[in-house]
């Protein structure tokens, strides 16, 4: 437990309940691997036989391939958790594979996520300042700031920049140096750069065939709309109408798993898209169960069936969801903090 305090009998058994699920089965994750990679790759076809005909068309086609593309992230977040396969090897492999479809460097990006499971919607333990989605200031904190940094911290989490003009910077820019990586942590430093290299190499090869133009028209709308809708996902995970964040000394691993993290309610066709994502209290009730085990997991535990839901309606509202009101005990928007 992070806060010390040992756990209840329920909260034990309950993590025990869902530690059955978090078994990897072979043969579902391959056919996982095929229905990402196979419809994501010929969603890339179809733009590129596109691009001579109508490079507008291209670009449309960007929007269904790109989707996909989030599906391939979950996978590759699940190998960084050691949840996909039950060999290390084989999840690294996979790992670094989808790495040069999300842009993403594989070991850094994984060491990163482990910090936040550590502690999460922890009002004591904020984020060192560079994730700005899952990490929020009180009311008090906010209204005991000056003018202009009540400015400067508004500014990059107005819906408008971090839902819609950073992610792509992110992925693309700012994944490609090890901007907040600790100096210690020399094979995920070194991660970026590899990556980087891998990057350079296949795109370069693309470029040679197909030309610069069509690379581009290609690949960049991909990753615009698959950063958006992944950091839409991730944004509302841990901030949500009705999440909780708790402070230090009251800060419980169940609690927080089960009242903390989402559980976003889709249609079942989005909930295989987004590789179940939205269940994400389960996710961190036990980030070893695989993607597609999630659901199962959910339903077959009675306790996980009181968990308030987050509706496709509420999920469009909650990046607004920025401070949380000590006074109220649930997360409101800047325009509801009043001095």
């Amino acid at each position: 437990m992070a806060n010390g305090q040992a756990p209840s009998s329920t909260d034990s058994a309950l993590r025990r309940a869902a530690a059955g699920f978090a078994r990897p089965t072979t043969w579902r994750s391959l056919v996982q691997l095929l229905t990402s990679f196979g419809p994501f790759l010929a969603g890339c076809a179809a733009m590129y036989m596109a691009f001579p005909v109508s490079p507008l068309l291209a670009v449309a086609l960007g929007l269904p391939t790109g989707t996909l593309l989030v599906r391939i992230f979950i996978i590759q977040h699940d190998c960084g958790h050691g949840s996909f396969f039950a060999s290390p090897f084989a999840n690294t492999a996979t790992g670094r594979l989808c790495s040069l479809i999300t842009f993403t460097p594989y070991a850094n990006w994984g060491r990163q996520h482990a910090a936040h499971h550590a502690n999460w919607n922890n009002l004591d333990r904020q984020s060192a300042g560079s994730d700005i989605y899952s990490a929020c200031l009180t009311v008090r904190e906010y209204l005991a700031l000056t003018p202009a940094r009540r400015f400067f911290y508004r500014l990059p989490r107005h819906p408008l920049i971090a839902n819609i003009l950073l992610p792509p910077l992110v992925f693309l820019l700012l994944y490609r140096v090890p901007f907040d990586t600790p100096r210690g942590w020399v094979r995920e430093r070194r991660s970026v750069w590899l990556t980087d290299l891998a990057l350079a190499a296949l795109y370069g090869s693309l470029v040679a065939l197909f030309g610069w133009r069509a690379v581009l028209t290609v690949h960049l709308p991909i990753m615009v709309v698959a950063s958006i809708l992944g950091v839409w996902l991730f944004s509302l995970q841990h901030r949500f109408e009705t999440s909780r964040w708790l402070e230090h000394g009251n800060w419980s691993f169940v609690e927080a798993a089960l009242e903390g993290s989402s559980y976003f309610r889709l249609p079942r066709a989005l909930h295989w898209l987004t590789g179940n994502i939205g269940f994400h209290h389960v996710h961190h009730l036990n980030p070893r169960v695989p993607n597609y085990r999630l659901s199962a997991c959910h339903e077959a535990i009675d306790a996980l069936q009181g968990v308030r839901s987050l509706s496709l309606r509420g999920g469009l509202g909650a990046p607004r969801l920025t401070l949380w009101d000590e006074a109220r005990g649930r997360l409101v928007r800047f325009a509801d903090a009043v001095a």
